[in-house]
């Protein structure tokens, strides 16, 4: 792990530009440009390469990988390119686009969404939707997220895209831009269908991109029991470690006969936020058993040395010929990076700011 280190700290360490952008206030916006970054994008996959992928933690499990959720990297992996069913696992790429949808304000939580026959016929884990009654897209992703819910998938996705199958398109073409290079949808709920795969390695991309871009998920996929109809319809999440695992923030179960038992599971202690992904589990108690060695395994080798959050003020710097002739810098993104654990103190941060700042500066100019 030292050669990770260096690495990471080098990321820290060698910022020499920064990147100002104007927020209608006295404020810019900071952000490392990539230009002065010494590791590459090859540099992280020879990282992420030098891994080990010899199952030393001797999982029983056809596939597996662990992954730091802010920066992805890999932290172990067993199989993670197999193409294997990935059963209700599926819903996180749905969710996604669900939340998109929200987060855009195309669609609102307040929404109501009906059920056409399609839906209602799904089958597998439902909570017998009718179609003479409608849900809110809040009682929806509940639904979805708590009880795994396929006929309610399918209605927001023909709520979202006017039929499932334009709704999977959407899920290839998000996959596509993801780089989920080992994954082919068919369907939006996971239900066995020839040709629909995915790997450990996509599910953990796909897990990633919904629980840092969209955290309100996780308002959803923490439940662990609640109701729907007025209380009518119990809901007991099918992910046990909700109720078990310290830091749990999620995220998603899935089984069938063909597929065996996936899981995706995060969770977050000590600002260090991590992704277990496990497929192909012989029981569902070895995926949850297994997922949780996954997460220990990181939480006990790894920490986060956190340098600052999203617009937290770094420091005011002059403005030559403007206005104002000073303003102040904020961070554009929350800043930190993975660290073997007991090194903490080894890292050091430095921010060197262009001295010689010239009006007028607007959004998204990058100054050298």
């Amino acid at each position: 792990m030292k050669k990770i280190i260096s690495i990471l700290l080098l990321i820290v360490i060698s910022i020499s530009t920064i990147s100002l952008g104007y927020d209608a206030s006295d404020s810019y916006i900071w952000s490392i440009d990539t230009d002065a970054i010494e590791t590459s994008s090859s540099d992280v996959e020879k990282i992420n390469a030098q891994i080990e992928n010899n199952n030393s933690l001797n999982l029983e499990s056809g596939s597996a990988i662990l992954i730091e959720q802010s920066t992805g990297q890999v932290l172990y992996s067993h199989n993670v390119h197999e193409q294997l069913r990935p059963a209700s696992v599926t819903k996180i790429m749905s969710i996604l686009l669900i939340m998109e949808q929200i987060d855009s304000g195309k669609l609102a939580y307040t929404d109501t969404v009906s059920c056409s026959e399609t839906a209602r016929s799904m089958g597998g884990s439902q909570i017998w939707l009718d179609p003479r009654e409608t849900l809110t897209v809040d009682e929806m992703l509940k639904a979805i997220c708590v009880v795994s819910a396929n006929d309610c998938v399918v209605a927001m996705a023909e709520h979202i895209a006017g039929s499932e199958e334009a709704f999977v398109q959407m899920m290839n073409d998000k996959a596509k831009e993801l780089g989920m290079n080992d994954t082919t949808f068919k369907n939006c709920h996971g239900i066995d269908e020839d040709g629909h795969v995915t790997s450990a390695y996509d599910i953990a991309l796909m897990s990633r991109e919904l629980l840092t871009k969209h955290p309100d998920i996780t308002k959803y996929t923490t439940i662990w029991m609640d109701t729907l109809r007025d209380g009518k319809s119990q809901l007991v999440n099918t992910n046990k470690l909700i109720k078990t695992y310290k830091g749990i923030t999620g995220l998603k179960t899935g089984s069938t006969s063909l597929a065996l038992y996936n899981l995706s599971a995060s969770a977050t202690r000590d600002d260090l936020s991590l992704i277990a992904v496990i497929m192909k589990a012989p029981s569902t108690k070895v995926r949850f058993a297994e997922a949780q060695k996954l997460l220990d395994y990181g939480f006990s080798k790894f920490s986060f040395k956190s340098f600052g959050n999203k617009n937290d003020v770094i420091q005011s710097v002059d403005v030559n010929k403007g206005v104002k002739n000073k303003v102040d810098v904020v961070l554009e993104e929350n800043a930190g990076t993975l660290i073997e654990k007991g090194k903490e103190s080894q890292i050091s941060q430095s921010i060197e700011i262009n001295s010689n700042i010239e009006a007028p500066i607007k959004k998204g100019d990058v100054l050298r």
